[in-house]
């Protein structure tokens, strides 16, 4: 990684989109902290999981209520909404396989869409981690007084919030454009690091009350460490499918022959699984936040509430539902049987045809199960690990980084070196060529 980065900085065009990206990255950060006229700070963040969640992918703006409190988050949820309508709606689909130009018609629904979601959003963390009586909100800062003039204050910081989305979701965009690797994908992950730094800052000011609390630090790191190793080694592990073309003669020249392999990732799904999980069991707390109930003191929060045997049940469960949802949207054992078909190619051992796309969808499907039991590991355990760990700091270390930050973390990290190393190879073969 660090001789991937040296090299880049020696080649002028690829040290450019390095500094943009920064800069850019920069841009974001600065824009966390920028405060909102009338807003203290959104206390019962913490309580509700989902909200908890983005505010870890935001660095912690969320909590703070500042300019970019809402972060990327309308834009991901848009994203993924677009995703699966374009599975389900026949138009959307053919859109999908028009090539560059139905990207382009995807994207501009998915602007629309992101700005929609974000005014929904900001209204529900306004009425839910907001409101007079939590102090969060200073009226007598905006238009003060009742009726009206709060419906002014709450619809000032609705576009204020609205805004930041859409200014966050164009900095990722022109990261896309102008620097290296997937713009949205990197702030999430600066958003994530700035969390885990302010979490272990937290525990290094620790020490000078406790002196214990440096063994529980080198604890920490050493199993961040280990957990890290194990994610990086699921995440590149794959099955390699062999696929043998056979030889054609087409006028006077031969054509295939070759043998190459279908790669499946035990972890294709990424992410999405968990945050789908969390989504769903952290529903019912958000809208009791919104209607004013403190889930805690409810029927809910007690048996099903975050923490209880239950939710780690219901949790498990619903990784492996959107393990394999996912996958059934991603990879089609049909499509890729004809596909290969049609070159004149075959799987040794298995027809072409439908014998050779029920053994693909055997094969996907027992290693969507090995990485969605990996999901579940991950949901339950590093929290576990850390929290035993931590001791007394274990929340500390639990909030450096969730099973969804860690996964974010690695995942996005290996796509940055995979996009430098290629930016570097493509520098180097124009070199070659000229």
């Amino acid at each position: 990684m660090f001789q991937t980065i040296v090299k880049a900085f020696k080649i002028k065009d690829v040290r450019r989109k390095i500094l943009i990206t920064i800069a850019l990255l920069f841009v974001y950060r600065i824009g966390c902290y920028i405060p909102v006229p009338g807003i203290n700070q959104f206390t019962n963040v913490e309580k509700m999981p989902f909200l908890n969640l983005m505010s870890q992918v935001s660095g912690g703006a969320l909590q703070m209520g500042t300019f970019f409190a809402m972060g990327i988050g309308p834009y991901i949820n848009a994203s993924i909404i677009m995703q699966l309508l374009s599975v389900g709606i026949p138009a959307l689909e053919r859109l999908s396989r028009q090539g560059e130009e139905g990207k382009k018609k995807i994207n501009a629904y998915t602007r629309i869409l992101t700005l929609v979601l974000s005014i929904a959003q900001a209204i529900g963390i306004l009425v839910a981690a907001g409101g007079a009586e939590t102090g969060a909100i200073d009226f007598t800062a905006l238009f003060g007084g009742e009726g009206f003039r709060k419906f002014l204050s709450y619809a000032f910081l609705v576009i204020v919030y609205t805004a930041g989305a859409a200014l966050t979701m164009w900095l990722g965009e022109r990261i896309t454009d102008y620097g290296i690797s997937n713009g949205i994908s990197l702030l999430i992950f600066a958003g994530i690091l700035s969390t885990a730094g302010l979490s272990m800052l937290g525990l290094i000011k620790s020490i000078g009350d406790n002196p214990n609390a440096i063994w529980q630090l080198l604890g920490f790191i050493a199993v961040a460490i280990v957990i890290f190793g194990a994610i990086v080694a699921v995440n590149s592990a794959e099955r390699k499918i062999p696929v043998q073309y056979a030889k054609q003669v087409k006028g006077r020249k031969m054509y295939g022959g070759q043998s190459t392999h279908i790669p499946m990732k035990v972890n294709a799904s990424g992410v999405m699984p968990l945050i789908f999980s969390y989504a769903i069991l952290s529903l019912p707390d958000l809208i009791m936040g919104i209607i004013g109930v403190e889930s805690a003191n409810t029927w809910w929060g007690q048996h099903l509430g975050t923490g209880t045997w239950v939710y780690t049940v219901v949790l498990c469960f619903l990784i492996l539902f959107f393990a394999y949802f996912y996958n059934q949207i991603q990879f089609n054992p049909e499509d890729v049987s004809k596909s290969i078909q049609g070159n004149g190619g075959f799987i040794p051992g298995y027809r072409p045809g439908k014998p050779t796309a029920d053994y693909l969808k055997k094969v996907s499907n027992r290693i969507t199960l090995f990485g969605a039991v990996f999901l579940a590991i991950v949901a339950l355990v590093p929290s576990l690990i850390f929290k035993a760990v931590g001791g007394a700091n274990g929340m500390l270390l639990m909030n450096a980084f969730s099973a969804t930050g860690l996964l974010i973390v690695v995942s996005v990290a290996l796509e940055f070196e995979q996009a430098l190393q290629s930016q570097i190879m493509m520098k180097q073969y124009k070199g070659i060529l000229k």
